[in-house]
């Protein structure tokens, strides 16, 4: 199998790429962000191209390693009939960006072009809200050989976006997506919009070209529709050519050039694009990759994950932050960035870890009430609030801080053996999750003070 992609993704920017129209077409009323521009009324003309746009275009292309073009870049007319096109072109420029890479996915070009309005065919309507967004369309070559690797190209993909600030990551892509066999020609299915859809829509007809060729019949290039209800293909039309499109140079907007000086203060500020923060996570700090990934996973997690660093052990603070931390936010449904948490405060709460004055089971219902939506403590002004999410006041509210000690934990594991003869007896008999019942209900006696490891070699020798 060989698999290349085109996404397309919206650019982060408050107006539309040829004219000023806002681009929050998601929350205005149908038909309402629209211009003479946008519906290319008879005799208007389009603005000269968003810069912030252009900019944005020319930032992800060098975090995907691309060389920017040095020559003169303009727009194209694509020419296709559809209701959501009313000018019946699409403006789309030649290549910004061409011969990157992404974790061994060579990427062919990186250009910008404008997103069409949104067509409803069972209603017969269509609003041009959107008609006019800049998008960015990143094309790979074909170097995925099966749909896990695309998967994973795309959720990479998704990251270098995210950490770009200049586009609106995945609920506005949408992927064409390339396939063949060998013995076969190249498939397209068109217009997927999410990864998972990608991915079902590549198992699907990997299956089905397969099953053709074993049957001895052609597959034929085409152009092909996925229904994600029915999480199957469906053909369309033949497969285009450039020369259907009928590209010509778009004589309303003017030739365009990046100045060296332009790009390479884009470069300078860029972020670090995250797969390349990965490996030099693992290099530097000698943490595993699945956490040098976690910690990549958002840009604001990376940067509080490299200050906590700086005051406590890597491997120590990266085992905390991949399986405390992000299993709060993720039950939260919130991002770091969401979460109000500092790192200073997590340094704190790994402090307390260290100095032993907390156990672990309290420090994992510390964290838990550390985000701000969902901590315990009433606070009404800014330095109050600030104050509410320190681990140790929380600790010292929920009274978490100190360890008990071995008499009172022995005390506590007789206790739960006293209280509990069937999960004893469940134990002995090999239900090794009967032991864990029994840990916890130490834990509720000593009201989370009990260190699990003392507690479970305990508990053993007196079962």
């Amino acid at each position: 199998m060989k698999c290349g992609l085109e996404i397309h993704v919206q650019l982060e920017t408050d107006s539309k790429l040829f004219c000023d129209c806002h681009t929050n077409y998601q929350e205005a009323p149908p038909n309402t962000n629209i211009c003479y521009v946008c519906l290319n009324q008879p005799g208007a003309k389009p603005y000269p191209p968003n810069q912030e746009a252009m900019e944005g275009a020319i930032k992800i292309a060098l975090m995907l390693a691309c060389d920017i073009a040095d020559d003169v870049t303009y727009f194209l007319r694509k020419h296709y009939n559809y209701p959501d096109l009313p000018s019946g072109y699409q403006r789309t420029s030649i290549p910004i960006g061409y011969g990157g890479d992404l974790n061994g996915v060579r990427i062919r070009e990186v250009h910008i072009e404008e997103d069409p309005g949104q067509y409803k065919p069972d209603l017969g309507v269509v609003d041009f809200n959107r008609s006019g967004i800049p998008l960015i369309e990143i094309v790979t070559e074909p170097d995925m050989n099966s749909p896990e690797e695309a998967r994973t190209f795309m959720r990479e993909l998704i990251r270098v976006l995210e950490y770009s600030g200049n586009a609106r990551g995945e609920g506005t892509m949408r992927a064409d997506v390339n396939i063949s066999l060998e013995g076969g020609k190249r498939v397209e299915i068109k217009n997927i919009n999410s990864i998972k859809g990608a991915y079902k829509a590549l198992k699907f007809e990997m299956v089905r070209q397969k099953n053709l060729l074993k049957r001895g019949v052609k597959v034929t290039q085409e152009t092909r529709a996925f229904l994600e209800a029915q999480m199957i293909t469906v053909s369309m039309r033949l497969k285009e050519e450039a020369e259907d499109y009928r590209y010509i140079p778009d004589p309303d907007l003017p030739p365009m050039m990046a100045e060296e000086e332009q790009i390479e203060g884009i470069r300078e500020k860029m972020p670090e694009p995250p797969h390349i923060k990965t490996k030099r996570f693992i290099e530097e700090y000698g943490i595993e990759e699945e956490h040098a990934k976690v910690m990549t996973s958002e840009l604001e997690l990376a940067n509080a994950f490299e200050e906590v660093v700086k005051e406590i052990e890597p491997k120590f603070a990266a085992l905390w932050m991949r399986d405390e931390l992000k299993r709060v936010l993720y039950y939260n449904k919130m991002s770091f960035a969401e979460s109000g948490i500092e790192p200073p405060q997590i340094i704190e709460l790994l402090e307390l870890i260290k100095d032993k004055k907390v156990t672990t089971k309290a420090a994992q219902r510390i964290i838990e009430n550390m985000p701000k939506k969902s901590t315990t403590i009433k606070a009404t002004t800014a330095e109050a609030k600030a104050e509410a999410l320190s681990p140790t006041i929380i600790a010292e509210q929920m009274g978490l801080i100190g360890i008990a000690d071995e008499k009172n934990v022995l005390k506590a594991v007789k206790k739960s053996i006293e209280e509990n003869p069937q999960a004893v007896s469940d134990y002995k008999e090999g239900k090794k999750e009967a032991l864990n019942y029994l840990v916890g209900q130490v834990m509720r006696i000593t009201r989370g003070k009990a260190e699990p490891d003392k507690t479970v070699k305990m508990l053993k020798e007196l079962i």
